[in-house]
């Protein structure tokens, strides 16, 4: 006991104070398997196991699955155990209590955790176009707004993901998503993929890829974006206000000139307030 208790003291310690902040009530079906997950205590996941009769899919009182809490939290040890329970679900999703209903893999892709997003990635049974209840993202589009290259990468080396997945929320796609918070690197992986498309604009607003990165002023999104061919510059909003016009609205005199030297022939397009 003496050798056993000191390797676990600072994850029991950290266990009482999750405890005392959680209203006992609610920590009912907070199994041991689940805080074997949350804690991510790898030498006593298989024995665990081995000694009750769990059911691996059943939820805790924040609607999630041990598999969850391990993927949510990065544990990749135990992540690989789990899955190798041959009644595990690896595309249940948390149901609420403030969470955000993802899958195991979204929470992964969401976190930036790249070895694990391998390994559901690496399972047949696992669906990487899953989108969320709330608000329709997919794990492609979290690992966009987040601006995690590799797992981009890794997501779309799947021929079976959707590159063009509009969320439920504004109808931004991973793209938009990507340039309207500058991550260039994203935005280079996406549009190097021939089957993006580069001018789709979302739902709430009417405004295309290259309006949103205009109406932020990051110069060097707007560049890439212009390398595509395809790409329509002028392309108006709901409110007929188009790249060049979001961007003087906004101040962004550099955009504007980029803008206007690639496209003067639209540079007097007026809005619907004239």
């Amino acid at each position: 006991m003496s050798t056993y208790l000191p390797n676990y003291s600072n994850r029991i310690m950290m266990a009482g104070a999750y405890i005392m902040v959680t209203r006992r009530e609610d920590l009912r079906d907070f199994t041991g398997l689940h805080g074997v997950a949350f804690f991510g205590i790898v030498e006593i996941v298989v024995p665990i196991l081995e000694i009750n009769k769990w059911d691996i899919n059943a939820a805790d009182f924040a609607g999630s699955t041990a598999l969850i809490w391990a993927a949510r939290r990065g544990q990749e040890e135990i992540v690989k155990v789990l899955l190798e329970q041959k009644d595990v679900n690896p595309n249940l999703v948390d149901t609420g209590y403030g969470n955000t209903p993802v899958t195991p893999l979204s929470w992964a892709a969401e976190k930036g955790h790249e070895g694990l997003v391998r390994i559901f990635l690496g399972r047949e049974d696992v669906n990487p176009n899953h989108a969320d209840i709330f608000d329709g993202q997919t794990p492609l589009s979290w690992a966009a707004v987040e601006g995690y290259e590799e797992i981009v990468k890794m997501l779309l080396e799947r021929e079976d993901v959707n590159p063009n997945h509009a969320d439920t929320l504004d109808g931004q796609t991973p793209l938009s998503s990507a340039v309207e918070r500058g991550h260039e690197g994203v935005v280079k992986i996406l549009l190097e993929q021939k089957d993006v498309n580069p001018n789709q604009a979302d739902t709430q607003y009417g405004r295309t890829p290259l309006s949103w990165v205009a109406g932020s002023g990051r110069e060097g999104v707007v560049k890439v974006l212009l390398e595509r061919n395809d790409i329509r510059p002028a392309a108006p909003d709901n409110e007929n206000q188009t790249p060049l016009s979001l961007a003087l609205s906004e101040g962004h005199d550099g955009v504007a000139r980029i803008l206007r030297e690639w496209d003067n022939d639209n540079s007097d397009k007026v809005n619907h307030s004239g």
